[in-house]
């Protein structure tokens, strides 16, 4: 498959640069043009894409070197930005920034890999003349990274600008595309897992609207888009696709405010493996439908734990279905959700308790960063590989018997216990690690396998 594939890799010099609000106003402004944007974000993360995809109005998707094989990544590119007239890739962290000191899981790898033109995000607040040295050394750190145009955020004014598009334009050779000055009104508000997820907020979409019209009024959208059209040829072979001859289930999957912590690609692999994803909201769902497995995700369920343990009948049929060996695959909010109770700030609610644990939140992160797991041989997946993961958790699982059975090794990471995750009980799997569910790797073949076996002894 050989495509221009329009382009753009929007980074930063350091975390922290405003490339968030950015990115989410260019996605915003573009597809106000009427331009099919296609999001991606780089690395593990799920409230970015969660924003970029409701600015767009299509699904974002993840790329990431710890996660994926490059080969992996290449396609999952090529698959979503097909149809888009401009794909826009957002990195995490700055430029180089990256897990190894080689550089090979950074930012600029995965523009390498995918000959992606960069934009970079510059906080020019406190910068005048230091800019240029900034943007040179960019520039020289690594020759085959090429810095498209450079876009200055949180501006102190018509002068400030002014003097940066001088020194910009006389020590180097990098296009200004874009002045953004500095605006509260931009910001999303923040709170102890980053940004507040879209899915959360009943403002969410003026507040989108509103980054996008600044961003658009600030930023040359028509050099964005010239930029992207100018990235090299992209020959990427897509395998052909397959006839769907399994048998259909019906998964049950917790989407609501309090759970929402998805991959794209994951749910686009659930689907293609002729599963019909039934929503259920934990909040206010009376009944469990019928499905043939359930799978929770992650979220904030702190936040929401008083309406959570209010719906005792959702609570006491989760718990009963789990029980009676319904296949469930639950991660890290889904977790805490199904231990027996949940504290915060002084307060303790009853959850699912069909893990007999209780969750505690704490003030600093427990569980954060890149994650790899050891199959134990205990677990009733049969895994073999090591398997690649991520974490990012406020709250430890205490006071689980002893006996607990685990289907993970910790070899990265802390997870449960900082030696075990992935409690197994029934036939339920909960972890507080986050795995990629599509891929050889992934969780979902294996959990698939649990649900069609489950529901061929039920019909039996």
């Amino acid at each position: 498959m050989k495509d221009r594939m329009s382009r753009v890799f929007i980074s930063a010099a350091h975390k922290s640069s405003g490339k968030t609000t950015l990115t989410l106003g260019l996605c915003a402004a573009l597809h106000a043009r009427g331009h099919r944007v296609q999001p991606f974000k780089k690395g593990p993360d799920y409230i970015d894409p969660l924003w970029l995809g409701m600015a767009a109005q299509r699904p974002c998707y993840n790329l990431d070197f710890h996660m994926m094989r490059r080969d992996e990544i290449e396609r999952q590119f090529a698959r979503a930005a097909a149809d888009a007239r401009i794909s826009l890739i957002e990195g995490n962290k700055g430029l180089y920034d990256g897990l190894d000191l080689d550089g090979s899981n950074s930012n600029a790898a995965l523009a390498k890999l995918l000959g992606v033109p960069v934009v970079l995000v510059i906080d020019a607040r406190g910068m005048t003349r230091g800019v240029a040295p900034l943007i040179l050394g960019y520039q020289a750190f690594d020759p085959d990274i090429r810095i498209a145009g450079v876009i200055l955020n949180n501006l102190g004014g018509s002068r400030h600008e002014s003097k940066l598009r001088a020194v910009i334009g006389h020590y180097t050779d990098v296009e200004v595309i874009g002045a953004v000055q500095y605006d509260p009104g931009m910001r999303i508000a923040e709170r102890h897992l980053g940004l507040v997820p879209a899915n959360e907020q009943d403002a969410a979409r003026a507040r989108i609207r509103h980054v996008g019209e600044r961003v658009a009024a600030q930023v040359d959208l028509e050099r964005l888009l010239a930029i992207g059209d100018g990235a090299p040829d992209l020959d990427i072979e897509l395998p052909p696709e397959t006839e769907i001859r399994a048998e259909r289930v019906r998964i049950g999957i917790a989407h609501d405010q309090a759970f929402g912590f998805y991959y794209s690609e994951d749910l686009d692999t659930l689907r293609a493996a002729n599963v019909e994803l039934v929503e259920i909201d934990t909040l206010h769902a009376q009944a469990l439908p019928e499905i043939d497995g359930l799978i929770i995700g992650g979220g904030f369920p702190e936040i929401f734990m008083a309406e959570l343990e209010a719906n005792t009948a959702l609570r006491k049929q989760i718990r009963g279905a789990i029980e009676a060996g319904l296949p469930a695959y639950a991660e890290c909010g889904g977790l805490m959700y199904l231990s027996k109770s949940l504290s915060w700030q002084g307060q303790t609610h009853e959850m699912v308790g069909v893990v007999p644990g209780n969750t505690v939140m704490h003030e600093r992160p427990v569980g954060r960063g890149y994650a790899r797991l050891q199959p134990t041989g205990d677990d009733r997946w049969r895994e073999t590989a090591s398997i690649p993961a991520h974490e990012f958790h406020y709250s430890s699982l205490e006071n689980l018997p002893d006996d607990s059975m685990y289907a993970y090794r910790v070899t990265r990471g802390h997870g449960i216990d900082g030696r075990h995750d992935g409690y197994q009980r029934y036939r339920l799997l909960a972890a507080y690690v986050h795995r990629r569910g599509a891929g050889a790797q992934g969780w979902i073949a294996p959990f698939l396998n649990e649900v069609r076996a489950h529901k061929a002894r039920a019909t039996d």
